[in-house]
Order: C-alpha cells, then sequence, then structure tokens
C-alpha cells in the first residue's frame, strides 16, 4: 500500500495512524502542500477533489480520511474496529460524522489558523472546539472509548486534530476525559504519533 499524506495534516495522519495500530505495511509518499503538488495533473488523477490522504492498494484507490479507515478496517476483517452489528456500527458511523463536520470546523480549523494561516474568525472556531470538546468528555464518562469498551476507528478519526487543539489556542486543560482517552489511544501498540508544531499554546 501507498499512503499520499502530508505530516501537518490531520486527516492524513488518521488513514497513518490507523494503518500502524493494524500494523500494515505501507509506503509514505509525502504530497508538497506549499508547491501545490496536491493540485498538479499527477494527483488530481488519484483524487479529483485535490486533497490528501489518499491510499493506493494496487488497482485500488481510496480518498478521503475516514473513507480509507472503513476500507482497512473491512479489508483486515477488524470487526472489533469496525464492528458488523447495526447498532455499534451506526455508533461509529455518528462519530466519523463529528469527525468531519464538528471537528474539523472547531479544533481542525482553529489550528488551520495557526500553522497554515487559513482565514477563519479564530473566537468563532475556538468555541466550536469547546462546544464538541465538551460534549466528547461527557461521551467519555466512565468508559475507555468513544463507543465503550474498545477502540473502534471513530477514536482514530477523532484522535489527531483533538491532540493537536492547543496548536490552534484550544485548551485541553480543563477535560480530564478527553485528556484521559488521548493517553489511552497514545498506548496502543503501533501508536505514531501527530507531528507536533510549536505555535499557539503548544509554542
Amino acid at each position: 500500500m501507498k499512503l499520499y499524506h502530508h505530516p501537518l495534516s490531520g486527516h492524513a495522519h488518521r488513514a497513518r495512524l490507523q494503518l500502524a495500530l493494524f500494523g500494515i505495511p505501507h509506503d509514505l509518499i509525502e504530497v508538497d502542500l506549499a508547491a501545490a503538488q496536491h493540485k498538479s495533473p499527477e494527483f488530481l488523477k488519484l483524487n479529483r477533489f485535490g486533497q490528501i490522504p489518499v491510499l493506493v492498494d494496487g488497482d485500488v484507490v481510496i480518498s478521503d480520511s475516514n473513507a480509507i479507515l472503513v476500507y482497512l478496517a473491512r479489508k483486515a476483517g477488524k470487526t472489533d474496529w469496525l464492528p458488523s452489528d447495526p447498532v455499534r456500527e451506526a455508533a461509529v458511523q455518528r462519530w466519523l460524522s463529528v469527525a468531519a463536520g464538528e471537528i474539523a470546523y472547531g479544533p481542525a480549523a482553529a489550528r488551520l489558523v495557526t500553522v497554515f494561516g487559513a482565514k477563519f474568525n479564530t473566537d468563532e472556531v475556538i468555541a466550536r472546539a469547546h462546544r464538541i470538546l465538551t460534549l466528547i468528555d461527557a461521551e467519555l464518562e466512565g468508559q475507555d472509548f468513544i463507543v465503550g469498551a474498545r477502540p473502534t476507528i471513530a477514536d482514530v478519526a477523532l484522535y489527531s486534530y483533538i491532540a493537536g487543539a492547543p496548536e490552534g489556542n484550544v485548551d485541553l486543560s480543563h477535560y480530564p476525559q478527553v485528556n484521559a482517552w488521548l493517553r489511552r489511544i497514545e498506548a496502543l501498540p503501533g501508536f505514531v504519533g501527530f507531528q507536533k508544531t510549536a505555535i499557539g499554546l503548544a509554542a
């Protein structure tokens, strides 16, 4: 397998983390975002949206980070990470939607301002980040992972931008359950960290 990524992309880190947790051999191919390599004709053949990550598995090309997580879990037969029973699978899907919605427009957007210079309203995206973190902290009360006692791809989808939230000036100190959850993910065999940037509260 090949994973087209950038080390500062949380979306790309999700895919890289899942590959590592599953112990799947893969080659990392860094895409130069500053040089707009993701908008080049060659890259657009892989993903016409011009976004990373992209996973290439033989003749199969999967784009979108959450789609990659689903593909990897199903291909590897990891029904503990992506349950096949309707109730738990729906619970995982709910949090994949949160990762693509509230996380993307909250902590991820706040980090985009400081790390990449994105033109978002800083106060607004930081407030969004705290709203979703409050909900996640409450969800984790009394359970180790976001859907229960075991990690799933939903935890991987949520992890990167929450771990990197301080880089976007989002203070995690008021979320004890979230911080304990981060440490549990980081203790999983095969874990690879999200590259840190000395900026925002992480400076």
